[in-house]
């Protein structure tokens, strides 16, 4: 009987640090989505400059064909 608990007990052990592996897993993941996240509104940034020079270009030419 006491057998018994101690592999009950060896058990619910391995679970539990199993569950706490998985935690970590889950926070591994969190992070690098908040990291993508993060490079993708860079990028985002990034893309609206571009939009902003290319405009700023056009009406600079557009008042030089003028």
């Amino acid at each position: 009987m006491q057998r018994d608990a101690l592999a009950l007990q060896g058990d619910a052990l391995t679970l539990y640090r199993d569950a706490l592996a998985l935690h970590r897993d889950a926070l591994t993941l969190y992070r690098d989505a908040l990291a993508l996240q993060g490079d993708a509104l860079t990028l985002y940034r990034d893309a609206l400059a571009l939009q902003a020079i290319a405009k700023f270009s056009s009406l600079r030419i557009n008042e030089m064909l003028y």
